[in-house]
């Protein structure tokens, strides 16, 4: 009974986040049906890596997700271009897509031998029907073929023409502090395959720390130019929060507790994953782990086909922390699609006097981390009063760099690097 209502309340919840997304243009990668479970999109052949494809290479990018069903849902999707920002541009179809901008999901294969029945479903990218014409930002957003006007899930994705060099660099001596809890990013973009009009204004850097969202910097103006080389150095725009390690956990059996796993329990129709109860690292020393930066991967130890294997579980998360009145807390990580909402959400028991949650996820490998939003207005997440701020973190760091000459009509994605702390 009670998880019946608590789908419920999730069906309301997707429902409402599914209207809101349409009425406010959010772009964000995303869920918007109930149903729809364990969204992934990462780079083709590496599920490790952000998904960054090269235009007319021959890498790619792949989508895949779960429904929780006894059958198949017949779904296609179609691609959007967007702007640097993510704002859907005004490009037409046959200005950014060779062939057809709609496809079938025709990948698919039922769950097997699982308490839970669903259908795993994929989409790569690019295939001979649907190929990318120009770099940039894309989003691939995914329908009911008998309802085309209701999103049911989508997923950001980059196409990168490599016409620059970009090379970062990431130091803990930063204009805030001095080996304490910041890091600062610099870049160098080597122009010299790329015309040039304004050294100052044709090319800007957008940054994100770990793939998160809510915490992307935009650098819109070299420090300096020495042609062919623009400098991005000293910019306070690109001093970031340190953060700390990700916190792990593994649900590989159910069997036996895997990593950060307390007791494992099973009441119709779920397994039921109790992790052990967390506790604020802000004070403790700095401890080196080796992470992956907030991702996961799905894994059932017994398994060579964990994709349509893994069973779906309640995953039982506890912090013990007192209530906070101002701000609320979220779980961070590729789990919870990096989005602030009712599915991240921590709740105040005042019994136990501990945040909770309980989601419904796959089993496999995970990474996570705390983020306190204050409530004043603010969408970005705060590392410093649970998780810690120390200079060692390793944080990995993505750099795109965008450029756009007077007349274009769309921000064209030139070069892409990445950058880590710590090492």
């Amino acid at each position: 009974m009670v998880i019946r209502l608590a789908y419920i309340i999730m069906a309301l919840v997707c429902a409402f986040q599914a209207q809101a997304q349409v009425e406010s243009g959010d772009t964000r990668t995303g869920v918007f049906h109930p149903s729809m479970m364990s969204l992934q999109v990462h780079s083709l052949g590496n599920d490790q890596l952000p998904p960054v494809m090269t235009l007319n290479g021959s890498d790619g990018v792949v989508v895949k997700w779960d429904e929780l069903a006894e059958d198949r849902r017949y779904m296609r999707y179609e691609l959007k271009h967007c702007d640097s920002q993510w704002r859907v541009d005004q490009l037409v179809d046959s200005e950014f897509i060779d062939g057809f901008n709609e496809g079938e999901v025709d990948d698919y294969a039922y769950s097997y031998g699982t308490k839970t029945h669903y259908v795993h479903y994929s989409i790569a990218l690019p295939h001979g029907n649907m190929r990318p014409l120009v770099s940039g930002n894309y989003l691939l957003r995914v329908y009911d073929e008998s309802d085309p006007e209701t999103t049911l899930l989508q997923a950001r994705f980059y196409v990168v023409e490599p016409r620059v060099k970009v090379s970062a660099s990431v130091s803990s001596r930063t204009d805030i502090d001095y080996n304490a809890s910041h890091q600062q990013v610099s870049v160098d973009v080597d122009t010299d395959n790329l015309p040039m009009h304004d050294y100052f204004s044709n090319i800007w850097l957008v940054v994100s720390q770990n793939s998160r969202i809510d915490s992307e910097r935009v650098a819109a103006h070299p420090l300096r130019v020495v042609p062919p080389h623009l400098y991005f150095e000293s910019n306070p725009a690109l001093i970031f929060p340190a953060g700390n390690e990700y916190r792990r956990f593994e649900t590989v059996s159910t069997t036996y507790p895997g990593m950060g796993v307390e007791d494992i329990g099973y009441a119709e129709p779920y397994y039921h994953f109790t992790l052990q109860t967390d506790y604020p690292r802000r004070e403790e020393m700095y401890s080196f782990d080796s992470t992956q930066h907030g991702r996961y991967r799905v894994r059932e130890y017994n398994s060579s086909s964990s994709d349509i294997e893994a069973e779906y579980a309640v995953t039982h998360f506890s912090l013990d922390l007192p209530e906070l009145h101002n701000a609320d807390l979220f779980i961070d990580g590729d789990m919870m699609l990096r989005r602030f909402d009712d599915s991240s959400r921590m709740v105040y028991n005042r019994a136990t006097r501990r945040y909770e949650l309980s989601p419904l996820l796959k089993q496999g490998s995970y990474n996570y981390q705390y983020l306190v939003v204050p409530r004043n207005g603010s969408t970005v997440g705060q590392t410093a009063l649970v998780e810690g701020d120390f200079y060692q973190t390793v944080n990995e760091y993505l750099i795109r760099a965008y450029y756009r000459l007077p007349g274009d009509r769309y921000d064209r994605l030139v070069g892409v690097g990445a950058a880590f702390s710590g090492r």
